[in-house]
């Protein structure tokens, strides 16, 4: 059993206790609320109790990445490290970035020094369909012990990226054309074989390729639009409303040009990485000021990395950034916590701290958008992962 006592609690749901506690046990959340008088209860005596005094720090749920390639594009590792993109056949639905996420990578030590408990890994966007994510929490030896979802969403991809690596090929997709046929013909097909399987298809005519897209016709799981152009967005939409399918956008960068249309499409925006340069010509139109914008709009937002693309640790520096162009401070932390959860399909588990939930905990030593805030801790489901040096820890549950 664990207590957090002393800090100010931001639960993400609302309620906000400047002097507050959280009770941990069985790497679950089983109480929470304010302290009066200086303490709500006589803490319980015992070797199995531990308590952290976060007296002068934040207490805040875990952060989320709601996009990200962490170990399935290992840092410093080349070609050998590189598991992202399958540049063979633009039609990959079948792949699962499970199978090529190494939980040794660098990224998720540095994830979870910058409070990022938990992050939704995939593959990346040279394909139509590239295949499935998995949502997972960020330490672990074994990606079966961090996996909270998989599948959670299944990968397609619109413009330039599919273009340039097939056409270089002199195969298609060569145009944006392409691209949306190509998609409307495996989804044509998908749910084709969707429609036969649900009917009491024979065990011979099952086809692993379209076993795949089983979890999205069931709306299970959404679609997860790489879309960086308004054009590309409109498309997305598109393809998704004719099919009846559940989808997200992401990065969704000239998404503040057409708010109001993706408000009505009734999509969240993953939008990011921001922080990159403006290397290609679809996003030219890239800026911090879109997910307040979309936002503002009416649309859940959340904020991304797309590690490596920009650095896994840099996730609350964005969303500081977002509010420095305009957006809501607290819409920009839930856009990193409670949003992304609600996104990825994983808020009964994480993203807020309530009674039940997962205890995904981290302590600020100031508000986290700042670019100066520190991480004094972070436990992950109860265990205490990381810890400052500086920071006063029961000895025996310090785990770095």
């Amino acid at each position: 059993m664990i207590y957090i006592i002393g800090g100010k609690i931001i639960t993400m749901t609302g309620k906000i206790w400047e002097k507050g506690y959280l009770c941990i046990e069985k790497g679950k959340i089983t109480a929470l609320g304010p302290m009066e008088n200086g303490a709500p209860f006589p803490l319980p005596e015992g070797d199995q109790v531990q308590v952290i005094n976060a007296l002068g720090n934040l207490v805040l749920p875990g952060l989320i990445e709601a996009h990200c390639h962490m170990g399935i594009t290992e840092e410093k590792k080349g070609m050998e490290g590189d598991d992202c993109n399958e540049t063979t056949n633009p039609l990959t639905p079948q792949l699962r970035a499970l199978d090529a996420i190494n939980p040794m990578d660098a990224a998720f030590d540095d994830a979870v020094r910058a409070g990022i408990t938990s992050a939704m890994i995939g593959p990346g966007s040279a394909n139509v369909v590239g295949g499935t994510f998995s949502f997972l929490k960020t330490h672990g030896r074994t990606i079966d012990d961090m996996l909270v979802l998989s599948p959670a969403a299944m990968k397609i991809a619109f413009g330039e990226n599919p273009k340039v690596n097939y056409s270089g090929q002199g195969k298609s997709p060569a145009t944006r054309m392409a691209i949306a046929a190509m998609l409307r013909e495996e989804l044509f097909k998908a749910r084709l074989y969707y429609e036969k399987k649900c009917a009491g298809m024979k065990r011979e005519d099952e086809d692993f390729r379209y076993e795949a897209w089983i979890p999205v016709f069931e709306k299970k799981i959404p679609l997860k639009a790489h879309v960086h152009r308004a054009d590309d967005i409109q498309t997305a939409i598109r393809i998704a409303r004719e099919y009846g399918l559940p989808m997200t956008l992401d990065h969704c960068s000239e998404g503040h040009l057409i708010a109001q249309k993706v408000k009505e499409s009734g999509c969240p925006a993953i939008v990011g990485p921001d922080l990159a340069s403006r290397n290609k010509i679809e996003v030219q139109n890239m800026a911090f000021k879109t997910v307040g914008i979309l936002n503002k709009a009416g649309v859940k937002t959340a904020i991304t990395t797309d590690h490596p693309v920009c650095l896994i640790q840099s996730l609350p520096i964005c969303a500081g950034l977002a509010a420095k162009s305009g957006m809501d401070e607290m819409e920009a932390l839930k856009s990193i916590t409670i949003y992304p959860a609600q996104i990825c399909g994983v808020d009964k588990r994480v993203g807020s701290l309530e009674v039940g939930k997962d205890a995904d905990v981290v302590i600020f030593d100031d508000f986290p958008l700042k670019v100066s805030a520190k991480v004094m801790c972070t436990l992950i489901e109860g265990e205490i992962v990381y810890a400052d040096e500086s920071f006063p820890l029961p000895a025996c549950k310090k785990k770095v």
